[in-house]
This record gives C-alpha cells, sequence and structure tokens, in this order.
C-alpha cells in the first residue's frame, strides 16, 4: 500500500483529505508543520507528500526547497489562491511533480495523487532496467547489477540478502554524499511489513561485517552521527566493456554519467465532486 503524507496546518483539511484518500486504498500519514513532516519521513518511507504552501508559521516552500536536497519522494503542492502563480512556478522549479489549487474536488485529488504515483514507479522501473547494465567497483569490490552478485578483491562471491542488496545499491549510487536513515530506509525496504526503526542500522552492521576488515572501524561505511550514514569512497561503474567507464562521485547517479561514443556506446534501456475549499470546513 502507498504510504501519502499530507502536511497542512488546518486540522479539517489533513481529516477530509486523509480520510478520502484512504477510502480509496492509500496509507496516510499527517502532520501540521515542517518538524511533524520530518518525525514521519524519519520514521518510514513515503511514497507521496501533499504540502500546504500557505502554513501558518512556515514557508511552504523553504520546506520544498529542504525536500528537494534532502529526498526524492514526488510532492504535489497545494495554494489558496489562483493568484499565487508565481509560488506554483518556483515550487515547480524546485522539483514539485504536481499541485492543486483551492478549492479542488476530492475525487481531483485522489485522481492526481494516483497520477503522481505511477509516474513515478515508471520512472523508477526505468531507472532499474536501464541500470541492470551496471558493474559498480569500489575498493576491489565488484557488484554486478545484472546477476546481483557481489564479487570480493580475491574473487569470492559474497551473498547478499535482497535488503543488504538494496542498502548497497544506493550508497554506491552515492558514494561519498550522506544519506539519511530515511532515504537508505527507503532504499532497502523488501515488503512493507519489514520496514522497522533499526532496519537500517542492523542491515549497515551485516554490511560491514561482509565489506570491512576490521567492522568497529569501518573504512567504507562510515556514520556521520545525528545525521546518517556515507559511503567513504569513489566508485568506479562500468557498463558493457570494461572501457565504458565513470567515475563517481561526478555525477549523482548512474544515468547521468559520461557514455563511450561510437561502436563503443551502448545505450540504456529509462456526478459533480463537492469541491473543498478548506480554512472553511
Amino acid at each position: 500500500m502507498k504510504h501519502v503524507l499530507i502536511v497542512d496546518d488546518d486540522p479539517s483539511m489533513r481529516d477530509v483529505m486523509g480520510s478520502y484518500l484512504e477510502n480509496h486504498g492509500l496509507q496516510v500519514s499527517v502532520a501540521s508543520d515542517g518538524r511533524g513532516m520530518a518525525r514521519v519521513l524519519a520514521d518510514k518511507p513515503v511514497d507521496l507528500i501533499i504540502l500546504d504552501l500557505k502554513l501558518a508559521n512556515e514557508d511552504g516552500l523553504e520546506l520544498m526547497r529542504e525536500l528537494n536536497n534532502k529526498s526524492d519522494v514526488p510532492v504535489i503542492l497545494v495554494t489558496g489562491h489562483r493568484r499565487e502563480e508565481i509560488d506554483r512556478v518556483i515550487g515547480l522549479e524546485l522539483g514539485a511533480d504536481d499541485y492543486l489549487t483551492k478549492p479542488f474536488g476530492l475525487r481531483e485529488l485522489v485522481a492526481r495523487a494516483h497520477a503522481v504515483l505511477r509516474r513515478s514507479e515508471v520512472a523508477e522501473r526505468r531507472s532499474r532496467k536501464s541500470e541492470r547494465r551496471l558493474r559498480y567497483r569500489f575498493a576491489g569490490w565488484e557488484l554486478s547489477m545484472h546477476t546481483r552478485k557481489l564479487k570480493s578483491p580475491g574473487g569470492n562471491a559474497t551473498a547478499l540478502t535482497a535488503g543488504e542488496f538494496n542498502l548497497l545499491t544506493a550508497f554506491l549510487r552515492s558514494p561519498q554524499q550522506i544519506l539519511t536513515r530515511e532515504q537508505l530506509l527507503a532504499a532497502s525496504r523488501v515488503h512493507e511489513e519489514e520496514v522497522f526503526d533499526r532496519s537500517v542500522d542492523i542491515q549497515i552492521l551485516r554490511l560491514r561485517r561482509k565489506l570491512e576488515d576490521n567492522p568497529s572501524e569501518p573504512q567504507l561505511l562510515k556514520t556521520e552521527r545525528g545525521v546518517g550514514y556515507i559511503f567513504a569512497v569513489p566508485v568506479e561503474i562500468f557498463r558493457g566493456a570494461d572501457r565504458n567507464v565513470s567515475i563517481l562521485p561526478q555525477a549523482s547517479h548512474p544515468d547521468q554519467s559520461p557514455q563511450a561514443s561510437g561502436s563503443d556506446r551502448e545505450e540504456p534501456d529509462r456526478q459533480r465532486p463537492t469541491p473543498i475549499g478548506v480554512k472553511s470546513l
């Protein structure tokens, strides 16, 4: 079940939108401000955020900017007046996926939510299809995305659980960048019921035991206290032939890495609804 987070300072709006979305097959969490939003994001993976731009004591655009810097969760913006076009434009430029203008119908809310979720799923599938051609190398290790096998510097196969594979892949996509626990929780999820509070820490410990010479003094998977974790070494990315290679960090994602030219180049596979006007429900 997809998880939607509603961020709105009006309790009646949160209740109306939340109940309607739940009645249409979505799991819903709510928050009244940025601090509450951060708590939900840290607690469990979120698939979509519905963010009111006009919160009582916070700038919704600033929250959108923070989300864009820290997360890739799709966002639908909610604005209160049609004259706030500039806010919508800025929000979309900051990375929002869609917007709604009050008053809007509940059916439109559900339709837009499902449409954004579908687009997100399609983009994720295309990214995974392209990434299957990749091999990552780091500190003598090699991970094949096609075979899902990890090879040690000595050439031995190292078994990974599905969660460990997903977690390691998240680090290899963004080496030498701090990843939050929320980002890693979302990346390591296999089934919804497998996500729980300390699962990331447990899987990090297991990965260290497999990758590190001395797991108690890790050199690859390092902790950034109070923030998250960082994969501390650069990563080489190979596509097809060994000479078709890029090195991270130079791009934030493998799909943005340079391609070989000419014949060496290998293309990647990437009744009328009742309006709710909000503040006056």
